[in-house]
């Protein structure tokens, strides 16, 4: 692909693959929509990814590039969170915002992979906008990777984690050529949120990426392997409705669109609290060798990153309030207690002990920060106390203005970002968002990047936890240390014959929560 110039002053960088051209805006320069690696279609769907093919000239990089396949959010979704399509096969593409292109420059650098529970999402969600970054003094490059079924099914003929591997791709590419854009690669930051931040500590853990990551954020996910089973189940609960063999070749024949619906129909009875079918990296025996959260804490991963670690005050919010689904929980009582201890294998001293600690709080919150907690915070905690020294740990606490949503799970990302004015953030935090808390994450974000060091005290035995969005940022010693107690007291797991019957209770429980999405 080749472009003309259209003016003369558009900042100009080279890539392994070629000249781009991008824009002056706002005093930053911006490139979009540079590609990484070849467009996964054709003889590479389903393939671990290639280089692009070199091109004569510059290429122009002012706008963003095809997003990857993914079907769209649900209307109750929709209303708080925006997912913007941009057609075209040559979906594995980044974004990159530069006070200082062109070489010379030893900026610090932070890669952003987005969330989205690796089957939505994208770079070119406005709330990523890197211009703030760019503008402190930080390169900013944001990514898209394969999603869904492309990304990360499970199948007998082609290796596992494409959508890993995508991440990866981008990752060396950064290395290897983010000094021409001002940047330098040894101080790069790995960042994601939710998906992007199990993405990352996946990344970590991988042999393949000694020496290329610095620093590490991840917000609101814990570095995880699925189960292999699980994954399993999603393609061939999509192979069946399509009547096709649960293989990477049958599904390449599938129409993208058919896919696309199939994978959501099939998506619906999964849920972050509820469990389920869905897609998620797995142990591969080589880009992940075994599970990420192990290797990080025995100490063999990812020697010497400093982390910044952390999640919102209220993570389950964003994943039941829509569509009315936290009320439904809480009409459901015994039902939802039943399911929570079979999603987190608990005993029955556990969410009693909940409820100890938290008697006003109802059923949809007990369930909801119980799971939490065992799925997102007690691995961070864990991570943190494995590494004391060089992680700090977080929590978001300003709730959304919007109703019932409090500090739900994305709800910070406007605040990193410095983008509480647009649109788009409005939509999950409401009209009025606080500049100043902005000022606050952004700049510790940046710090971080930076330096290391976001501002407060590193974590050691007095477990201190940076709280924002509560009051002034201030720092306070184990919030949750009597919660993560429960978990760590050993309190027996349910008996075999007692597990049937909580299984068979949330299988309930998925079923009732479809049904009242599907209205």
């Amino acid at each position: 692909m080749t472009a003309e110039r259209t003016d003369p002053e558009d900042p100009v960088a080279g890539t392994p693959y070629g000249a781009v051209r991008g824009r002056w805006e706002r005093g930053v320069a911006v490139f979009r929509g540079i590609p990484y690696a070849a467009p996964p279609f054709g003889e590479h769907r389903f393939r671990p990814p290639v280089p692009p093919e070199p091109w004569d000239g510059v290429r122009d990089a002012g706008a963003f590039g095809p997003t990857a396949p993914k079907p769209p959010y649900s209307p109750a979704f929709a209303r708080y969170l925006s997912d913007p399509v941009i057609p075209g096969d040559d979906c594995l593409n980044l974004n990159v915002w530069t006070p200082e292109p062109g070489p010379g420059g030893r900026l610090p650098v932070l890669v952003w992979l987005h969330g989205g529970a690796l089957t939505r999402g994208s770079s070119a969600v406005p709330v990523y906008d890197g211009h703030a970054f760019a503008r402190d003094g930080v390169v900013l490059v944001s990514v898209n990777y394969r999603l869904g079924v492309e990304g990360y099914g499970l199948f007998p003929d082609t290796p596992p984690n494409p959508g890993l591997r995508d991440q990866l791709a981008a990752l060396r590419w950064v290395h290897d050529t983010i000094a021409a854009f001002g940047g330098d690669p040894d101080r790069i930051t790995l960042c994601g949120q939710s998906a992007g931040a199990i993405s990352t500590g996946a990344l970590l853990a991988a042999p393949q990426t000694q020496g290329l990551i610095r620093r590490a954020v991840l917000q609101s996910g814990p570095p995880e392997a699925s189960e292999r089973d699980k994954v399993r189940r999603m393609v061939r609960r999509m192979a069946n409705r399509l009547r096709i063999p649960a293989t990477a070749q049958a599904f390449a024949e599938v129409d993208r669109g058919l896919l696309l619906r199939t994978q959501a129909e099939v998506g619906r009875l999964s849920s972050p609290v509820l469990g389920g079918p869905a897609f998620g990296i797995v142990v591969d025996g080589d880009l992940v060798p075994r599970d990420p959260l192990q290797a990080l804490l025995d100490g063999e991963a990812a020697p010497g990153v400093d982390l910044l670690m952390g999640w919102t005050r209220d993570e389950y919010r964003l994943w039941l309030v829509p569509g009315g689904l936290v009320d439904h929980v809480e009409r459901l009582g015994p039902v939802a207690f039943a399911g929570a201890m079979a999603r987190c294998r608990a005993g029955h001293e556990v969410p009693r002990g909940y409820r100890t600690l938290h008697p006003e709080a109802g059923p949809a919150e007990t369930v909801g920060q119980m799971v939490t907690d065992h799925l997102l915070r007690l691995p961070l905690h864990r991570l943190a106390e494995a590494r004391p020294g060089s992680s700090y740990l977080y929590e978001f606490a300003w709730p959304s203005n919007r109703p019932g949503l409090g500090a739900c799970h994305a709800l910070e990302l406007g605040f990193v970002f410095d983008t509480g004015e647009d649109p788009d953030s409005v939509r999950l935090a409401g009209e009025g968002a606080p500049q100043e808390l902005a000022d606050a994450m952004h700049g510790a974000w940046v710090r971080f990047a930076t330096t290391g060091d976001p501002g407060w005290q590193p974590w050691d035995d007095t477990h201190p936890v940076r709280v924002l969005g509560d009051g002034e940022p201030h720092t306070v010693s184990g919030p949750r240390d009597a919660e993560f107690a429960l978990w760590n007291s050993g309190a027996p797991a349910p008996h075999p014959e007692r597990t049937a019957e909580l299984a068979l209770a949330v299988r309930r429980l998925r079923r009732s929560v479809a049904a009242v999405r599907r209205h």
